[in-house]
């Protein structure tokens, strides 16, 4: 992933809003609009990207897209018919609708302005062959210091609870239906129970790690809609060596 902007001059520069700059998704030639004022995209979202299996043909929902940096990863690298990225913020989606356009992506790519919390009312229930999402990680226990701002709303869970996300993933999916999902460990207890309480049976899980020693940083899920009773933890990926430079693995395989 691009460390900044790039010369926007060599843009429209009629894409661009007030505050906003193009960054460089070094994958396929593919770019995204970002204002670092309100909200960027972080290492998470790449890393889901890069978790979610999405086979030839299937359709995706992303729900809290953001500005449409899961969709058009995955759009990118995978050969799925089709990605919806569902945004609450006007803004956001609007960056996100820009940044499609931006990539010649609108054959396959569609963003809604909507709330998570009506995702089945806005595309109906077992409508979806994958849901993928970078949710709130934060709940009422951790300090809101502005609770209307861009930032706020895209951390907390302000405008939705981990139970409306994975509550509304079970009714968009399809039986056999998967969720892909990126978290922090300490909310992990709480993800498991909510999957298996909607029938989204956790198959697969990886624990990511800033450093080897450290405490993990971030966990990346897989459940099945409807699946049978057996969890797989695979290997833990490990985001720095000991230089403080990054592993050959994220070199390898997320561009950083």
């Amino acid at each position: 992933m691009s460390d900044g902007p790039l010369n926007n001059d060599i843009f429209d520069k009629n894409i661009l809003s007030d505050g906003e700059r193009i960054d460089d998704l070094q994958i396929h030639n593919c770019y995204i609009i970002q204002n670092p004022e309100k909200f960027c995209f972080g290492m998470d979202a790449v890393l889901l990207s890069g978790f979610a299996k999405i086979k030839k043909g299937e359709t995706v929902l992303d729900m809290g897209t953001g500005t449409g940096i899961l969709p058009i990863l995955l759009a990118a690298k995978t050969e799925g018919r089709s990605f919806t990225g569902l945004e609450l913020q006007a803004e956001s989606a609007d960056m996100a609708r820009r940044s499609v356009k931006l990539n010649n992506m609108e054959d396959r790519i569609d963003i809604v302005t909507g709330d998570i919390k009506q995702a089945s009312d806005i595309f109906g229930a077992a409508s979806y062959d994958v849901v993928v999402t970078n949710p709130p990680y934060m709940n009422e226990n951790h300090g809101i210091v502005n609770p209307h701002a861009p930032k706020a709303i895209a951390r907390h869970e302000i405008m939705c609870s981990l139970e409306d996300v994975v509550g509304q993933a079970a009714r968009v999916l399809k039986v056999n239906g998967r969720l892909y999902m990126v978290h922090r460990p300490f909310r992990l207890v709480d993800i498991m129970e909510l999957m298996v309480q909607y029938r989204l049976e956790p198959k697969r899980l990886r624990m990511v790690y800033p450093y080897i020693g450290k405490e993990p940083s971030m966990v990346l899920v897989e459940g099945v809609k409807g699946g049978r009773r057996r969890l797989s933890v695979e290997k833990p990926l490990i985001i720095y060596n000991d230089d403080r430079e990054y592993t050959d693995e994220m070199k390898r395989d997320y561009a950083f």
